[in-house]
């Protein structure tokens, strides 16, 4: 095999998809698609699910709430009898929770952002992790961390708090998985142009009583790049994960934002 044909994964990998309907995880499933592979998602948002299953025939999905353990239950027994067996888990769904001084936020909002964010990893690893040690297709998990898992990050606790520790929970299952072959890695995302980023520069906004033209600037500022990424950056780094060019990097947490300073 060249080098180059290292960097591109294998078709009929058995890839699902968590939040794959939208944003970086419709991206990462498109991307998926494009290679040759099996795709699965799943989605909170069942027009997204139907949009996207309509929009590349081949790939199966299903709609559910990641949060809750009977339908991460239901969505991995069904991918893996869909697909014949599972070599690839990217664990993207999240959600980007309340923005706030701490003593402001609702704790239904905070509970909500645990279960959407991390509860939900941990749901999907304990069903998935057997049927990917039984892969012989070079099994790789990616978590989705952020730049807030690694720095801190005002005003948006929440969300902060769920990025650490699924990078905590990817360093743990490095060591944990590695003797059964199956590697995983974290990537973290900077800022990702797009509908939701918009919202939360909206937000906080709000909260700092500044424009939002100024907060947006002020987010640049903080890039070496000054700029922010796209799904596809997020998307080309899954890819690569997945393919024999990276048989042995795992539990790495992998920062794709431009080099993010400060939050």
């Amino acid at each position: 095999m060249s080098i180059v044909d290292r960097l591109i994964p294998p078709s009929g990998l058995k890839v699902l998809i968590t939040g794959g309907a939208a944003g970086i995880g419709g991206t990462i499933a498109q991307g998926f698609h494009e290679v040759g592979a099996k795709v699965y998602i799943c989605d909170i948002d069942a027009r997204a699910v139907d949009l996207m299953l309509g929009q590349y025939p081949g790939m199966h999905g299903a709609v559910a709430d990641v949060g809750v353990q009977s339908d991460v239950d239901r969505i991995i027994d069904a991918a893996v009898t869909t697909l014949g067996g599972l070599d690839v888990l990217i664990n993207n769904a999240g959600i980007a929770g309340p923005t706030g001084n701490i003593e402001d936020i609702d704790p239904a909002a905070w509970e909500q952002t645990i279960s959407t964010n991390l509860n939900s990893q941990f749901y999907f690893l304990r069903k998935a992790v057997p049927h990917l040690k039984a892969s012989d297709h070079n099994a790789n998990i990616v978590v989705m961390s952020s730049v807030a898992g690694r720095l801190g990050y005002p005003f948006r606790t929440p969300y902060a708090a769920t990025k650490w520790a699924i990078v905590g929970l990817m360093k743990s299952l490095a060591n944990e998985l590695g003797p059964d072959n199956v590697r995983i890695n974290a990537v973290l995302p900077g800022l990702v142009d797009g509908d939701r980023m918009s919202r939360v520069i909206q937000d906080r906004a709000h909260v700092l009583e500044i424009s939002e033209a100024d907060m947006r600037n002020q987010y640049l500022e903080k890039i070496s790049l000054r700029r922010m990424v796209s799904t596809e950056d997020i998307a080309a780094m899954a890819l690569f994960l997945s393919s024999a060019a990276a048989i042995n990097i795992t539990g790495q947490a992998i920062s794709v934002d431009g080099n993010v300073e400060y939050l």
